[in-house]
């Protein structure tokens, strides 16, 4: 295709090098004559590894090309890629200047352009950016709508700074925010043929992505960082230990804890995690990221009892008490926490949970629960239908069979999930349904 790569910055000079690479016919565009003259002449106008050897080969190729003409640009070409910088402020919010102003520099030229072309915008951008702000910018300008006179798509990059280059070639995966079918397509094809798999998701969805994945290896630096430290005070390997944390793929390194839910719980997490931070704090090593783990969980738990009681209602009905379904384990539970304050206040709860017989607990888990909740035995019940016809409000906090069909039949009650029923994108449209973290 012919591509147009607005921003030649780390991104948009990578990209526009690797996509001609692939065939595509490139011309890259930037406000700094500087980085034009560099590409005109070969060089690549950043520092990369194997960057330059690609821009030399493509500029002699002439299948990259570099321009300040914005007009000359869109119109020779099908599709635009908007790599621009967008930094943050010191209080941390979002600049979108130049994101604003090369949207309304394509759209001017869309409005005398008489054939489609596609606007795809790669920078990292909050959700909600491309819709409210940019497309109505491109529209005003232009004359024209989007999806329907020209076409509009997102495109994240998640490329490594060093190994840029090698992770456009290996992407882990593709990511397409979509508007039109057609834009879908023409973004699909200029990556066809590379390893990873391919997302077609709503814009929001596609703006977000990346800034989870940021959050997470910030996350895992801090984390990691922070363990070494305490491994240094307590006189162990730090390094050794983390190459036992890593060799475990199926809980550690994995997809395992990385769905949205309702706070953790058990007899092993809080009790680690407790006793972790105060032997870090023993040996006057501070781990802020660590430290605030359990508030963060306590915090989740905040924001369910709010959603339940929201509505007013009294009488509530609480499906699954143990902190992990399938089991009796009551031990820190956080549905035995809900519970314990929902009754604090004053609600009526009745309680269901097919693993749960006060009759069989033993040792120290009826000891907690018996600490905890006194009169459990007058909170459960024996079928999903006796809490069902209690409650003015559910509390789903698990998915066992009997509950899901139960929740068929609630009529106009109201359904506090926590634990995302199958059926949950469905349930969004009910205004008597809400989801914890969806």
């Amino acid at each position: 295709m012919k591509v147009s790569v607005f921003g030649l910055g780390y991104v948009g000079s990578v990209s526009a090098a690797c996509l001609a690479v692939r065939g595509h016919q490139v011309i890259g565009v930037d406000v700094n004559p500087t980085k034009v003259e560099l590409i005109t002449k070969g060089q690549a106008p950043v520092v990369e590894e194997r960057i330059g050897e690609l821009t030399a080969e493509m500029v002699a190729t002439g299948r990259l090309t570099a321009t300040t003409d914005v007009a000359a640009a869109v119109r020779d070409t099908e599709i635009s890629l908007v790599c621009v910088g967008t930094p943050s402020a010191p209080n941390g919010s979002l600049s979108t200047t130049y994101l604003q102003r090369v949207a309304e520099q394509i759209g001017d030229v869309l409005a005398e352009l008489p054939r489609w072309h596609t606007v795809v915008f790669r920078s990292t951008m909050l959700p909600g950016t491309c819709t409210s702000l940019l497309m109505p910018i491109l529209e005003k300008a232009s004359g024209k709508s989007a999806g329907i006179d020209f076409g509009v798509a997102v495109n994240p990059e998640f490329l490594r700074e060093g190994s840029s280059v090698r992770d456009f070639f290996d992407p882990p995966k593709t990511v397409i925010g979509v508007l039109d079918s057609t834009s879908a397509d023409q973004v699909a094809a200029l990556y066809a043929g590379l390893p990873g798999k391919v997302f077609r998701v709503p814009i929001a969805v596609a703006e977000m992505a990346k800034y989870a994945d940021n959050a997470f290896h910030g996350l895992k630096i801090a984390f990691a960082n922070e363990l070494g430290a305490i491994c240094r005070a307590l006189g162990v390997d730090s390094h050794q230990m983390m190459d036992i944390f890593l060799a475990d793929r199926k809980l550690n390194i994995s997809p395992a804890y990385l769905r949205p839910g309702f706070a953790f719980g058990g007899s092993c997490l809080p009790k680690d995690l407790r006793g972790l931070v105060y032997a870090a704090r023993r040996a006057d090593v501070a781990v802020p990221l660590l430290s605030h783990v359990l508030p963060s969980n306590e915090e989740h738990l905040r924001r369910a009892f709010d959603l339940v009681t929201a509505g007013g209602e009294r009488r509530i009905g609480l499906f699954g008490l143990s902190f992990k379904p399938g089991t009796d384990d009551l031990r820190e539970s956080p549905l035995v926490e809900l519970a314990e304050r929902l009754l604090g206040k004053g609600y009526d709860l009745r309680i269901y949970d097919a693993n749960v017989a006060l009759s069989r607990l033993m040792g120290a888990n009826r000891e907690y629960v018996e600490s905890r909740l006194p009169h459990l035995g007058d909170l459960l019940c024996d079928s999903v239908q006796e809490v069902l016809a209690h409650a003015e409000v559910c509390v789903v906090g698990c998915a066992e069979p009997e509950v899901l069909a139960a929740l068929n039949t609630a009529g106009d009650r109201r359904i506090v999930d926590l634990v995302r029923l199958p059926d949950a994108p469905a349930r969004r449209a009910d205004p008597g349904y809400v989801g914890l973290g969806w």
